[in-house]
């Protein structure tokens, strides 16, 4: 297996419109330059995965079936434009309703299955998101962060975005060009 790096990206309020626990597919709006921004991505060479929490399933509000079905929508808005995730992870939980998890960003456990599941290399990974949860993830998994100002940014970003190590960007088309420039 080649391994190569990933650019972990938060679905609600980084690629879709975030109106609190999406359990719908008729209900996905995804934000405007996402597909090309994955696209972009995926030409540099990174592997665009899908790194989520959903908790609405541990709080009964919509089933696991009900996640793949609002992903596939997601997939399917994006292959029109010739756009494509490589991997979808979410964890189901929460740990006032099922205890804790290993996978529960700001846990890591998403991106290291991910990254033994598809052959990632960590070390050379982004992660783009709109919570500190995000952040966190990234860092516990040895992967830099980048925050998104989309969905929660805004409010989260006033919080852990003063760090110096921690790019805030406008949304999913900024965040693909910093990290496709390197920098």
């Amino acid at each position: 297996m080649t391994v190569r790096p990933a650019v972990f990206l938060d679905r609600d309020g980084t690629m879709v419109e975030d109106p609190g626990h999406l359990g719908d597919p008729d209900g996905v709006v995804v934000l405007e330059g996402v597909p090309e921004a994955i696209r972009t991505l995926a030409e540099a060479g990174f592997a665009p995965v899908v790194i989520s929490n959903q908790a609405g399933v541990a709080r009964g509000l919509f089933t696991e079936e009900a996640v793949v079905a609002v992903n596939e929508r997601v997939a399917e808005i994006l292959a029109e434009s010739d756009a494509k995730v490589e991997g979808w992870y979410w964890c189901p939980h929460h740990p006032d309703f099922t205890g804790p998890c290993d996978c529960r960003k700001p846990a890591p456990g998403l991106l290291l299955r991910a990254a033994r599941e598809l052959g990632l290399d960590l070390s050379r990974s982004w992660l783009v998101g709109d919570h500190g949860s995000d952040v966190e993830a990234a860092r516990r998994a040895g992967v830099r962060p980048v925050m998104v100002l989309t969905g929660h940014g805004r409010e989260e970003s006033e919080r852990v975005g003063a760090a110096p190590d921690i790019p805030v960007v406008a949304n999913l088309t900024a965040a693909a060009s910093w990290i496709v420039d390197g920098r």
